[in-house]
């Protein structure tokens, strides 16, 4: 039998998304995203979808999971019944050869198999929600919707008929006590044991309940003076051996662990390999809490693991450009339309997945990059801009970023793909020609630029930056004990004298004519 995988998720009014739809890689899926883009959002339907349950949905509340947008078109309507909105989220799966998920019960009219959660008003009850209708105030009807689960065959199905097993793993509860048991529970059900041994277990640890009560409690109970009353041990859906059950690193509860040790445990525990497999793990900004060591052992966790499929939230650099930019999927708080980065080249994907830690998302989720070489540059760019426009480089929607050295070719293929206006500012090197022409001839977006010095024989930032401001130079750096010349002083200090400018003469320094024109460029 094929491995479970869900191919396409398709959302209708469901919190942010008033129309959304994506496809899934079959193996890591990184969602990636600004704040309020909607990241939580995809993993918390996949979660509703598969887990069947109604009371999640009711504790979630339908005026929280109705998208806003929709509820206040409908009231400024003429908020007639037949143009009620409805909630739905539909997972559309491979075919997995189950004749229960078969069928063309879905928004696409198409046979296939797929699970929805669908929210629509009851038409048994249309009487009372015209009457609701009628009434002047904004009152919108969600207690008179339907939640039902149905696969698209056409038949309901609860949490008790699994069609996929899955794990939510949520760092921002990771010391929430009913998060930690519902994760033991899960990986308890879907990993562990399978129906027979777990009715076994259950009813082994209830008859230990039962033997504690007739053979320690005996003595307590015949010293109680009624007849009437007794003391007991618990034993109902509330005190059982799921909810009793907990994981120890060595001798230590988990959730007695730090929440950093928490989320890696989890994590660890979920991916590892079991005689039972989960089928989706959903992973909830696993970089909460942990440090730059744990975060890397994590992703090579993740990098290792087999027969799942994974959903993973970020704001994390390392953890984006580590697990393949190519399985992104992009999430903007301005737009529901999702970007997919599965078409960068394969060595632009592996650059980033070796590179040193670098910054980009930030370059990502940038309208206009300015990207330089170095931190001389980089220190010394909110002078050149504020000397060259007379306006603050932080009131722009400019972003400079810099790339520790030459290599832009990779930001240049995420450019293209995403239409980010990028200006590069770079050195020559002493070849103009096959440095800043040659080597980028492959790029001729209108998005894109290369800007640095045309003659040859100012070959770096620095020789640049001096012959522009050759007096104030001088007098920074040159003294009596120094034998370097200043211009070969700046080029063995160049941090230390950007610096030193910075903070001495930033209104007098004068912008060399490239960095200027990149900077008019990128205004425009």
């Amino acid at each position: 039998m094929s491995r479970k995988i869900i191919e396409k998720i398709k959302i209708k009014n469901f919190k942010r998304f008033k129309e959304f739809e994506i496809k899934f890689n079959d193996s890591i899926n990184l969602l990636i995203g600004d704040n309020e883009s909607g990241k939580s959002t995809i993993l918390n339907a996949i979660d509703l979808v598969l887990s069947g349950s109604r009371s999640k949905v009711e504790s979630c509340g339908l005026d929280n999971m109705f998208n806003s947008e929709a509820i206040r078109d409908f009231l400024a309507s003429g908020k007639k019944y037949d143009d009620l909105p409805t909630l739905y989220v539909e997972l559309y799966f491979n075919d997995q050869t189950n004749k229960d998920l078969d069928g063309k019960n879905n928004s696409d009219g198409v046979k296939t198999h797929g699970l929805a959660l669908r929210c629509e008003p009851r038409d048994d009850l249309s009487g009372e929600i015209k009457d609701i209708l009628k009434q002047k105030e904004s009152n919108f009807p969600f207690e008179f919707y339907s939640i039902t689960f149905k696969t698209f065959e056409g038949s309901s199905y609860t949490g008790y008929r699994k069609f996929m097993s899955h794990l939510l793993l949520d760092s921002t509860e990771i010391n929430h006590e009913y998060a930690t048991k519902s994760y033991i529970k899960t990986l308890y059900n879907n990993t562990v044991v399978d129906e027979s041994e777990r009715n076994r277990h259950q009813n082994e640890y209830r008859k230990h309940k039962e033997a504690f009560k007739d053979s320690v409690l005996v003595d307590l109970n015949s010293r109680v003076s009624s007849d009437e009353y007794s003391f007991s041990i618990r034993n109902n859906s509330k005190a059982n051996l799921e909810t009793d059950l907990t994981i120890k690193e060595g001798d230590i509860d988990l959730e007695n662990r730090g929440k950093g040790r928490q989320c890696f445990i989890k994590t660890e525990f979920a991916l590892q390999k079991n005689q039972k497999e989960l089928d989706a793990i959903l992973i909830e900004e696993p970089e909460n809490h942990l440090s730059h060591i744990n975060m890397k052992k994590l992703i090579d966790m993740i990098n290792k693991s087999e027969n799942k499929q994974l959903f993973i939230t970020t704001h994390s650099n390392l953890i984006s450009s580590r697990l393949d930019l190519r399985k992104s999927i992009l999430l903007n708080s301005n737009s529901t339309i999702p970007i997919l980065l599965d078409q960068l080249p394969e060595d632009t994907a592996k650059f980033f997945m070796k590179a040193p830690d670098n910054n980009i998302l930030e370059f990502i989720f940038s309208k206009k990059v300015i990207l330089v070489e170095g931190d001389s540059e980089f220190m010394l760019m909110e002078c050149f801009y504020t000397n060259t426009t007379f306006s603050k480089l932080e009131n722009s929607d400019i972003h400079v970023i810099s790339v520790g050295g030459t290599s832009f070719k990779p930001y240049f293929d995420i450019a293209k793909e995403l239409k980010i206006e990028t200006a590069v500012i770079t050195d020559n090197d002493g070849n103009y020609q096959e440095n800043c022409v040659n080597r980028y001839s492959g790029y001729k977006d209108t998005n894109m630029a290369i800007f640095s010095e045309t003659d040859n024989k100012i070959s770096t930032f620095e020789i640049s930056l001096y012959q522009n401001n050759t007096k104030i130079c001088d007098e920074l750096f040159k003294t009596g004990r120094r034998t370097l010349s200043v211009q070969d002083y700046m080029l063995s200090n160049k941090t230390n004298c950007a610096f030193e400018l910075l903070e001495k003469k930033s209104t007098e320094i004068k912008t060399p004519k490239y960095i200027e024109h990149a900077i008019q460029w990128i205004k425009k």
